[in-house]
């Protein structure tokens, strides 16, 4: 009876560090999505701006295409 506590102490003492590890991933993940939709954010706006024709030139394709 001892040794099956003992097991089961140490199977949930390993599932509560395993735990721990996934939410500290999740949080460093959920960190870095938020960065990365600001930074696409940034990006589709400076997109946006390259394809704005500016004042004074005409909104025509080069010659190449």
């Amino acid at each position: 009876m001892a040794d099956e506590i003992q097991r089961l102490q140490e199977k949930v003492a390993y599932l509560e560090r395993h735990v721990g590890e996934q939410d500290k991933a999740m949080l460093e993940m959920a960190t870095q999505l938020e960065w990365l939709k600001r930074e696409h954010g940034v990006l589709r706006e400076r997109l946006a701006e390259t394809k704005t024709p500016e004042a004074g030139q005409p909104d025509e394709k080069p010659p190449h295409y």
